[in-house]
């Protein structure tokens, strides 16, 4: 696998655990390599490191760039999988030319870019001008290590966000975005005699991106589960003992699992309807959804449900709050402007908490996607707060790096590269917002998955990745 250090580098990530909010080691690892180098580095009060790098002779005039990507990771697994992110090191395989992780998200989100920026600081024979590596945390969970950069610690004038997942596309906007918490009360009350028990499971759905996945009609779990369960309740006289689904806020549900009681006498008729909605299913996502999966196994007598109403509110209301697009933009063709994504559920401490996440490239319709979310489950008496919130990237199409980008690409690989704004957010937002003249591009090697265990990385699309970089700090122009 070419290039040979730039890979060294990512096998050794995936040796450190470093899932959000636990960066530190893969921190003091990075740490320990530019002091081996003799480079400069510093660390700020949140946790984000900054590397310095001299100009190689002849290029010392050239503007200051800064190379930057997030320490942390997704930390996503099959629920089959047995695997402790804050200790076991990533299993890797290569199938076809792609490598991936057994089970697990690969963390090539946003290893790479950390890998690439590592290679560069200690190679010896690359051509460049004053270069700044920052290392940024939790941009995952809420972009904690962007929101908190100092305006004056940065001093070049040029970003290179190493945190885009298609080749030969570049980045030059995103969307904003705002996570909406709800938290509702639960009782529970005694079930009653002559019932069975049952788990009913929804697995293999494809999952993804909450914001560059959402228009490519993947299957929520909980949606899907939730239609079971309604139905249940209507025609079984189905009691819900616990209900659970999704992982994280910027990932589309994979799985959910409902712990289930049903009248004996309805329980062959429901187990019936099971297997009928499963081929329905089949039916309905047979391209999207090729591994959609729908069980029903009997589980040991649980005592406890919750009461009739309490479960008939939540599930209608999981049915009605609205998930994927709401809005495509009018002026960026095959472009989502808005949407929202219905993200987890957990029952405990008497609380049943769901997560959901909202995006746009319009300010305004952000807040009102948002107002929508919090609305729904209000009626229901829910309690909801908003997140901060994170801001979108203007585009700027006469990006002067944008340019030279586009221009070393069809220099190097003979065909036009694209320039996008993607319905993801990017530590590019919040770092524009403190450094408003600085000129900056995303761009990165083909990933698909990432934020679910089908996460990988195109390993041919590295090589060109790197050789892009490198071409684009060599023609970096003069101060």
């Amino acid at each position: 696998m070419k290039p040979q250090i730039l890979w060294n580098y990512f096998l050794e990530i995936l040796k450190i655990p470093h899932g959000s909010g636990n960066e530190e080691q893969l921190r003091n690892y990075i740490i320990d390599i530019a002091k081996q180098h003799n480079l400069d580095y510093s660390v700020d009060k949140v946790g984000n490191l900054l590397i310095k790098k001299s100009a190689t002779k002849g290029y010392e005039t050239r503007k200051t760039v800064v190379l930057q990507s997030h320490l942390d990771m997704v930390c996503e697994k099959n629920s089959d999988v047995v695997f402790d992110f804050e200790k076991d090191p990533i299993q890797h395989e290569i199938v076809d030319g792609w490598m991936k992780a057994k089970g697990t998200t690969l963390g090539a989100d946003n290893g790479i870019g950390v890998a690439t920026q590592l290679a560069i600081l200690t190679s010896k024979n690359i051509e460049h001008g004053n270069i700044e590596c920052l290392f940024t945390i939790e941009e995952e969970t809420g972009l904690t290590g962007a929101f908190g950069l100092e305006p004056n610690w940065l001093k070049a004038e040029i970003l290179l966000n190493l945190d885009s997942e298609s080749d030969g596309i570049f980045c030059m906007g995103c969307a904003g975005g705002i996570d909406t918490e709800v938290t509702i009360p639960y009782t529970l009350e005694k079930v009653p005699n002559d019932f069975k028990f049952y788990e009913i499971s929804v697995k293999g759905l494809l999952g993804g991106h909450s914001g560059d996945d959402i228009n490519k009609g993947r299957e929520n779990a909980i949606k899907l589960c939730s239609r079971m369960l309604l139905a249940g309740i209507r025609e079984f006289g189905l009691k819900l003992n616990h209900f659970k689904g999704g992982n994280l806020s910027n990932a589309i549900p994979r799985e959910a699992t409902a712990k289930i009681a049903i009248p004996a006498e309805k329980s062959t008729d429901f187990e019936n309807y099971v297997k009928d909605f499963y081929a329905l299913v089949k039916k309905e996502l047979p391209l999207t959804e090729p591994n959609v999966a729908i069980e029903l196994q009997p589980v040991e007598l649980f005592t406890n449900i919750l009461p009739d109403k309490e479960t008939e509110n939540l599930v209608k209301v999981l049915t009605a709050v609205p998930h994927g697009v709401i809005r495509m933009a009018t002026d960026i063709p095959n472009f989502v402007e808005t949407s929202t994504n219905l993200a987890s559920i957990d029952m405990e401490n008497d609380e049943i908490l769901i997560k959901t996440s909202q995006r746009s490239s319009v300010e305004s319709r952000k807040h009102e996607v948002a107002g929508q979310v919090a609305s729904t489950f209000q009626l229901i008496g829910a309690r909801t707060k908003h997140g901060t919130g994170y801001p979108g990237w203007t585009p700027n199409v006469n990006s002067p790096i944008l340019k030279i980008i586009l221009d070393a690409y069809k220099r190097l690989y003979n065909k036009e590269g694209q320039a996008l704004a993607i319905h993801a957010g990017l530590e590019c937002g919040v770092i524009s917002e403190k450094y408003p003249d600085m000129d900056m591009v995303s761009y990165g090697p083909n990933m698909y998955g990432i934020h679910s265990p089908d996460e990988r990385v195109e390993i041919a699309s590295v090589e060109r990745f790197w050789g892009l970089t490198l071409e684009i700090l060599k023609n970096i122009p003069e101060n």
